[in-house]
């Protein structure tokens, strides 16, 4: 099935590059060999800014530029994947032993998915770049090829490609294997000398002039520049000061991380090894652009955490960051925005200098602390929960991971929710289908609630407020509380709040819905947005923050409605009940008063919320759990009512003969 998964992904990965109109597709091969492209026309590759190659690799490619355009697009694509392949079943050949059968199966096609969805790959197909090519020479000579001579050559032909790959020479000498390091700076030099006398003007452009091709391509101090020279440009430092900075911290990266990776291929570690040196090259080359990180994706394998649920912590970080763009990993506020813009180099210097990887000698390499596992108490019906395999944890998750999650998951959620839309006449013909039903049972009460509430402005004004602020605020504090006091109720809380959203989402996309303030003629105002446009379908900017017709169900009361049920089952006092109960009712109010909603969104949210709770108790159990067992020796006792002793007699053993001709017992 893992395999089925790899097939169907690579054929969606070459449609989709394919696919694109002709100047929107493998962009930089078309710069190279096009009818106009650097490697055809007369002249130095550097005359502008579009080869950011070296002259080594100009070299290699100019061969290519008199083949046909179409058939190399379609054959580059595919020769692409076919290294990503490669590169993925390398990868998982070379995972620290002791691996069991099931992890040697399924290493391989995991491998190749995880590198086929991440941006450097997703980045090389859409331009058509080489950067593969050198990731995997140096697989190829670190775990395929015997001996020291073919590993040095294969790192000095991957070096000639991509120049800071050089540092992988420094790790063989740091290993020992000076044959193969000294190997590969001979190769490295011989490449870059055969490039100078064919093409020593080019040679000089990019070694002297550019000094080591930086300023070609982008700006350095572009968000895709994810090196520490970008950083510090992005900073506002220029000039001497910025090259000095970056030149010692460039030194500092280099010497802690070569030590680290050392330490580790010496450990029985070599792909984490490789990986830590990719890292320290991803941060000390003066330019490295996303299709050049995936060094930073191989850092997965390390193994972080005495605890097994800690384990999934740096692997999650690391998939998320090379498979999700900043924008949905942080949200839009300017405090992150030095962290959001330079994520990516953030986790190279962090698996480069500082995140404590297990060394193999570990006690808890293999056997990691075991998360504490609570049973649900016994259910009404003998199939439930049909998951027995859904363990309950009783101990906290780890906060990085459910911020992380939380936050891909809300990005998600509003992705989905922008997107679920199927036209502006739709929306309307259902509004009013709803209106109609609602009329037939009496319970259309949004106009005359709307209307009483605009002519009353500090109700009007309290409506407003809570309908935009307490849809978020509360529920978080909720989660928060829960995850720091009750954290198996925690998990609980929030696998219902979780199906309830995902099912609120299904309603989106399968019955957009115009709220009561977008249906024209039917005189609502819009107490929270102001006077609407009804000539313009996109009402406005308001579409492009959010999809005006994602109103059935209302999560605003669905949320809200989450949080009185959490807290009325969880609360330990009275009035913290009766003051859970008082937000669903504020917020039915709210959302019906300032038209934002009918009231038969509000019976939709408090469906797919009741679905939520049926379906966490179906597949995992009832909330509560059974006591943790006391050991007999734990257990107090009464000295006065325990029952006295019984004396049991002793019977000595008697004297027997012993064969050598003594006595013994």
């Amino acid at each position: 099935m893992l395999w089925l998964v790899v097939a169907a992904l690579a054929v969606r990965q070459m449609a989709v590059a394919l696919r694109r109109p002709p100047g929107e597709r493998l962009t930089d091969l078309e710069t190279w060999i096009g009818e106009n492209g650097v490697l055809h026309v007369t002249g130095s590759l550097y005359d502008s800014d579009r080869f950011t190659g070296t002259p080594f690799a100009g070299l290699v490619l100019k061969p290519l530029a008199r083949a046909a355009e179409q058939n190399l697009g379609v054959l580059w694509t595919f020769g692409s994947l076919l290294l990503v392949a490669a590169l993925g079943i390398v990868a998982a050949r070379a995972l620290p032993g002791p691996v069991s059968r099931r992890t040697a199966l399924l290493a391989a096609p995991v491998a190749i998915s995880l590198l086929m969805v991440s941006l450097p790959v997703r980045d090389a197909l859409h331009l058509g770049q080489t950067s593969i090519l050198p990731v995997l020479l140096v697989l190829l000579g670190c775990f395929v090829v015997r001996g020291e001579r073919a590993p040095g050559l294969l790192i000095g032909v991957a070096a000639a490609l991509q120049p800071t790959v050089l540092l992988f020479a420094v790790l063989f000498r740091l290993t020992g294997h000076r044959r193969a390091a000294v190997t590969g700076g001979a190769a490295f030099a011989a490449c870059t000398a055969l490039a100078w006398a064919v093409m020593p003007g080019d040679s000089w452009t990019y070694w002297v002039h550019h000094v080591a091709g930086a300023g070609l391509g982008g700006t350095a101090d572009g968000l895709a520049n994810q090196s520490l020279h970008g950083a510090l440009l992005r900073s506002g430092l220029a000039g001497p000061p910025e090259i000095a900075l970056y030149v010692a911290l460039a030194a500092v990266v280099c010497f802690f991380g070569l030590r680290r990776a050392a330490r580790y291929a010496g450990d029985g570690q070599l792909l984490l090894a490789v990986a830590v040196t990719g890292c320290v090259a991803v941060a000390v080359s003066p330019t490295a652009w996303q299709h050049q990180l995936l060094w930073v994706l191989l850092a997965v394998v390390g193994r972080v955490g005495k605890r097994a649920s800690d384990r999934l912590v740096w692997p999650a970080v690391v998939v998320l960051v090379l498979t999700l763009p900043g924008t949905v990993l942080l949200p839009n506020i300017e405090a992150v925005f030095p962290v959001r813009d330079n994520v990516l180099l953030i986790v190279a210097l962090a698996a480069a200098c500082a995140v404590p990887f297990l060394p193999r000698t570990s006690e808890h390499w293999l056997h990691p602390v075991p998360a504490d596992h609570g049973a649900p108490v016994p259910a009404r019906w003998s199939r439930v929960p049909l998951l027995p395999f859904w363990r309950r944890v009783l101990s906290r998750p780890n906060l990085l991971l459910e911020l992380l999650l939380i936050r891909v998951v809300y990005s998600a959620y509003a992705h989905v929710r922008l997107a679920a839309t199927a036209g502006r006449a739709t929306a309307e013909h259902h509004g009013r289908q709803i209106h109609s039903i609602e009329q037939w049972l009496h319970i259309d009460i949004e106009h005359r609630a709307n209307h009483a509430v605009v002519h009353i402005g500090w109700l009007r004004g309290f409506f407003d407020h809570y309908y935009s602020t307490f849809h978020f605020i509360v529920p978080l504090v909720i989660l928060g509380v829960l995850y720091v006091r009750r954290p198996a109720d925690y998990r609980w809380a929030r696998g219902t709040i979780g199906f309830a959203t995902l099912l609120a989402l299904v309603g989106f996309w399968l019955y957009p819905l115009a709220p009561p303030r977008l249906m024209p003629g039917l005189g609502f105002i819009d107490t929270v947005h102001g006077v609407q446009d009804f000539a313009k379908p996109d009402y406005g900017s308001l579409t492009a923050m959010t999809n005006q017709y994602a109103a059935m169900p209302s999560l605003h009361f669905g949320w809200s409605l989450w949080c009185g049920v959490v807290v009325l089952l969880l609360a330990p006092k009275t009035w913290m009940k009766v003051l859970g109960l008082l937000h669903p009712l504020f917020t039915v109010s709210a959302i019906i008063a300032t038209a934002n909603h009918w009231v038969l969104d509000a019976v939709g949210g408090a469906a797919v919320v009741a679905l939520g709770f049926g379906l966490t108790h179906l597949l995992a159990g009832p909330r509560k759990l059974r006591p943790a067992a006391v050991p007999a020796a734990a257990k107090p006792q009464d000295d006065l009512a325990a029952p006295l002793p019984v004396p049991v007699p002793v019977q000595m053993p008697r004297a027997t003969d012993d064969p050598v001709g003594g006595k013994q017992l």
